[in-house]
C-alpha cells in the first residue's frame, strides 16, 4: 500500500529542529498573503507558471504539492513567503524549513520535466513595505534527488508505521462490537440515521431526548462506517468541557471492545489551561518547554502515539517527561489521531486548526457536533468583533511616535462616530469609511512597528492589534448577516462610541465548513424547529432530520402548569410573593432536590430572598455571576441522594443544561421564565432583521431560544428510566398554543386554574 505525505508535512516532519519559537514577528493575515502572493506573481512574464502541481514517488511513498511559481525561461522555480520587517530577525529554524520544501518541489519539478540543473528562489513580499526580498541557488538533479529521498527514507519507516495504523484500525473498526449488551430505546433508531449519513457523505439534524445515550449513540456508528466510507478523521465537536468528557468516556468503552491496533483518540484543550508557564513567552530563551521543542519531539510524539489514549492530563504527563510543551505537542499530534475531541472553534471559527489541517491534507472527515443547538450562538461570537476606545485611550501616552500619530488619527474618527449619533444605539446600513481607513492605518503603523521592535510587544499593544485585525477581517466579509452598530456611553470628554460588526446570521460562514466535511451529525435534545437551525447554521438541503422518540414515560415527570402569574417584566414585582409562596408549598409537600430558574440574577434573588423570609433554615442558596468552575462544583456537590436541598439558578446558564443529577439528587424544578431574551434595541434589530430574511422575526429571536432553554432546564430532572420528578412551569403564556406546540411531545402538561 502507497503512503501520501503532502510536500509540507514531509518537510516539517523530518527538517524541523531547534527551538519552538513564537516570538511575536507579526505573520501577515490570510488575505494579506494571497494578495501579496498575487503580487509577486503579477510581476512576473507571461509564460510563468502559477501553482504547479507535482506529484513524485520514492519506494512506497508518493509526495505531492504545488510550487507557488516557475519561470520556464529562466528556469527558476519559486517558494513565495509573505512576511513583515527585517528578514534578519526570521528564526533560522524557519528558513531552514523554506529551503527544505523549495528543494522538494525542485526535485519533483526536475523528475517531471527531465530539468538536469535548476534556480531555486525562496522569494520574501513584504506586505507593510510591498517589496520582495529574493534569495536564490542552483541545484542540480542529482543533487536536489538526494536532498529529497534522504527525506523521504526517513519518513518511510513513519509512513510504513501509519499504513499498518490505518490498516489495523480499518479492520478493528469493521469489526467493532456495540460496547453495551443492547441498545437503549431510541438509541438504535439514532445510530442507524447517523451511519447511513456518514456512508453516504451527508448531513444529520438528530433531536434525541436525554438519557437515551447520544454520545454512544453517534460514535459507534460513524467509528463503524469509517472503513467503508474511507473516513480519515472523526472529529467531536462539543460547546462544554463535560461534553468532551462523556466523549472520552465513551471512546473508552467502544475501543475497548475491538480488536487490532488501538484508536489514536486526542483530546484539544484551550493554550490558557495548558500552558505550563504562563509567566513565560513561547520561545526557548523564555521557556524551558520551547527550548529544543523539534528536537525532542520526535520521541514525544512517538511515545504518545504508542501509548494509547491522549486525553489531556495523561499527555500532560508524557509532555513534561520529554521536556516539551503539552500544548503544541498536542497541535502536533492532531495531525496522526484518528478521533479529535475539542471545542467547537477547532473546526468552525475563521482560524481553526482541524479545518485548516484537513483542507492542507485532503482529509475526508466526519463531524459530530454534541449539544449543537449551542452552535448557533457560539457562531455568531466567532463572527462578531468589537472595540472600545479606552483601549486606544490607554495605548497613546506611551506609544513610539509612528504608532502615536496613527493612534491619533483614530481617535479622531473615533470622536467623529460619536457625534454621528445621538442615539444611545444605532444600526448603521453601511460601514463608516472614515473610520474603518484610520483602523486600516493604525493597523499597518503597528505591524510595520512590531516587525521592527524587540521580540517581546507591549501585550496591551498586541491585543489591539489582534483587535483591529478581528473587526478588519470581519468588514471584508461584511454583508446581510451581520449588522454594524454603534454603542454610547458616557466618556470624561463627552459620548463614547463602540462599534461592533455583529453576526445574526452565522450560516454563511458555517454552511462552507460543513460543506468541507464528508459527513456531519448534528445531536441535541432540543433541535425544534428544524428549519430554524437549518437556516441559522446554513446546512446542506440535503441534511437530514430525525426527531427521536423520547423512552420516558409521561407517568414519569409531572408538569404543572401555573397560568395565574406572569412573570412578564412589568409584572415582575408582584409575582415575587407569589412564586415564593408557590415554591414553599411545593417543597413541603414534595421535599427533596429542587432547582428553581429565573430569567435574571435580581428576579432570582428576589424571589430567594422571599422564600427565606418564610423559611429562614432551609437550604438554600443561589448561582452567582461569573461563578468560578470550583463554586459550580461546590453548588452541584449539595444535590446529594436522598438530601433536601433548593438551589437558584439563572436559565440559560450553568446549570440549565449539560450537568446530570440522576434518580433523587434532583427531584423538580420551577421554572419561573420563558427565558425570551430581553427585550432591547440590539435583539429587536435582530427580530427586525429576521422577519426580512426569514419571515419569522419574533418567532426566530425571542420564543425559539427561548422555549430552548426551559425544554433543556426541564430536562435536567428526568435522566433514566428509573427517574421521577416534577418540573412547575409558572407563567400564563406556557398555556398558548405556539408555546406549547414547543414543548416535548411526551409530557402530559397539567393546568392549573388561572
Amino acid at each position: 500500500m502507497q503512503y501520501t505525505v503532502a510536500v509540507r508535512t514531509l518537510c516539517e516532519f523530518t527538517a524541523k529542529a531547534g527551538d519552538l519559537d513564537l516570538r511575536f514577528t507579526p505573520a501577515p493575515t490570510a488575505l494579506e498573503g494571497i494578495a501579496g502572493h498575487a503580487a509577486v506573481t503579477r510581476a512576473r512574464g507571461a509564460g510563468y507558471e502559477r501553482e504547479v502541481a507535482l506529484e513524485g514517488s520514492f519506494a512506497r511513498l508518493r509526495v505531492r504539492g504545488r510550487a507557488d511559481g516557475y519561470d520556464p525561461a529562466r528556469n527558476r522555480l519559486e517558494e513565495i513567503k509573505t512576511c513583515r520587517g527585517d528578514l534578519a530577525r526570521q528564526p533560522a529554524n524557519h528558513r531552514q524549513l523554506h529551503w527544505a520544501q523549495a528543494r522538494v518541489y525542485g526535485w519533483l519539478l526536475c523528475e517531471a520535466r527531465g530539468i538536469e540543473s535548476l534556480d531555486i528562489a525562496l522569494v520574501y513580499y513584504d506586505v507593510g513595505r510591498q517589496q520582495e526580498t529574493r534569495i536564490e541557488a542552483r541545484h542540480h538533479r542529482d543533487e536536489l534527488r538526494a536532498f529529497a529521498e534522504d527525506l523521504c527514507a526517513r519518513f518511510l519507516a513513519w509512513a510504513d508505521q501509519e499504513v499498518a495504523h490505518r490498516e489495523g484500525r480499518d479492520a478493528a473498526l469493521a469489526a467493532l462490537a456495540f460496547p453495551h449488551e443492547v441498545f437503549r430505546p431510541g438509541q438504535r433508531e439514532l445510530a442507524e440515521a447517523a451511519y447511513r449519513v456518514a456512508t453516504n457523505g451527508r448531513c444529520l439534524l438528530a433531536q434525541a431526548p436525554t438519557g437515551i445515550g447520544k454520545t454512544v449513540g453517534t460514535l459507534f456508528p460513524v467509528l463503524k462506517a469509517m472503513p467503508g466510507a474511507r473516513i480519515d478523521k472523526l472529529f467531536f465537536l462539543a460547546a462544554k468541557t463535560p461534553g468532551r468528557q462523556l466523549a472520552l468516556h465513551a471512546l473508552e468503552g467502544i475501543a475497548g471492545t475491538g480488536a487490532g491496533a488501538p484508536l489514536r483518540v486526542l483530546e484539544l484543550v484551550a493554550r490558557d489551561k495548558a500552558c505550563e508557564h504562563p509567566d513565560k513567552a513561547c520561545h526557548g530563551e523564555s521557556c524551558p518547554l520551547a527550548r529544543g521543542f523539534y528536537d525532542r519531539l520526535p520521541a514525544a510524539r512517538a511515545a504518545a502515539l504508542a501509548g494509547g489514549p491522549m486525553a489531556h492530563p495523561p499527555l500532560r504527563e508524557l509532555a513534561l517527561a520529554h521536556s516539551v510543551c503539552p500544548y503544541y505537542l498536542s497541535q502536533e499530534l492532531a495531525r496522526w489521531a484518528d478521533v479529535v475531541v475539542g471545542d467547537y472553534n477547532y473546526w468552525f471559527d475563521g482560524s481553526a486548526l482541524l479545518h485548516a489541517l484537513a483542507q492542507e491534507q485532503g482529509w475526508r472527515a466526519a463531524l459530530l457536533v454534541d449539544e449543537a443547538h449551542n452552535l448557533v450562538e457560539r457562531g455568531r461570537e466567532m463572527y462578531s468583533a468589537r472595540m472600545d476606545p479606552a483601549d486606544l485611550q490607554a495605548l497613546r501616552p506611551k506609544a513610539p511616535p509612528r504608532v502615536r500619530r496613527a493612534l491619533g488619527r483614530l481617535a479622531r474618527a473615533w470622536d467623529a462616530l460619536a457625534s454621528s449619533q445621538q442615539e444611545p444605539y444605532a444600526v448603521h446600513e453601511a460601514l463608516p469609511d472614515d473610520w474603518f481607513d484610520a483602523l486600516q492605518d493604525t493597523s499597518a503603523a503597528i505591524a510595520d512597528h512590531l516587525a521592527e521592535a524587540p521580540h517581546e510587544p507591549a501585550p496591551r499593544l498586541q491585543q489591539f492589534w489582534f483587535d483591529a485585525l478581528a473587526m478588519l477581517r470581519l468588514a471584508e466579509t461584511f454583508g446581510e448577516h451581520s449588522v454594524f452598530d454603534l454603542t454610547l456611553r458616557p466618556g470624561p470628554r463627552g459620548p463614547q462610541a463602540l462599534p461592533c460588526i455583529r453576526n445574526l446570521v452565522p450560516a454563511p460562514f458555517l454552511g462552507p465548513r460543513f460543506r468541507d466535511a464528508q459527513s456531519a451529525v448534528l445531536f441535541s435534545a432540543t433541535l425544534a424547529p428544524d428549519a430554524f437551525y437549518r437556516d441559522m447554521l446554513g446546512l446542506p438541503d440535503t441534511a437530514a432530520w430525525i426527531d427521536v422518540p423520547s423512552p420516558f414515560a409521561a407517568e414519569q415527570l409531572s408538569v404543572r402548569l401555573v397560568r395565574g402569574i406572569s412573570t412578564r417584566w412589568q409584572h415582575r414585582e408582584r409575582s415575587v410573593e407569589p412564586i415564593a409562596d408557590l415554591i414553599a408549598r411545593q417543597w413541603l409537600a414534595q421535599p427533596g432536590n429542587w432547582l428553581a430558574f429565573f430569567s435574571s440574577f435580581d428576579y432570582m434573588g428576589r424571589v430567594a430572598a422571599a422564600v427565606r423570609e418564610r423559611q429562614p433554615r432551609w437550604p438554600l442558596f443561589e448561582q452567582s455571576p461569573s461563578m468560578p468552575e470550583a463554586q459550580r462544583r461546590e453548588f452541584l456537590d449539595r444535590f446529594v441522594p436522598g438530601g433536601q436541598a433548593l438551589g437558584f439558578a439563572v436559565l440559560g446558564g450553568s446549570f440549565g443544561e449539560g450537568i446530570d443529577l440522576p434518580g433523587d439528587r434532583l427531584v423538580g424544578a420551577f421554572i419561573a421564565t420563558l427565558g425570551l431574551p430581553q427585550v432591547n434595541p440590539v435583539n429587536e434589530e435582530m427580530r427586525r432583521r429576521m422577519q426580512r430574511r426569514f419571515g419569522a422575526g419574533w418567532d426566530y429571536a425571542y420564543l425559539y431560544p427561548g422555549l430552548r432553554k426551559v425544554v433543556q432546564a426541564a430536562g435536567r430532572v428526568i435522566r433514566t428510566r428509573e427517574d421521577r420528578g416534577t418540573v412547575v412551569l409558572i407563567d400564563d403564556r406556557f398555556a398558548r398554543p405556539e408555546v406549547r406546540a414547543l414543548l416535548p411531545a411526551w409530557w402530559r402538561v397539567s393546568l392549573e386554574p388561572a
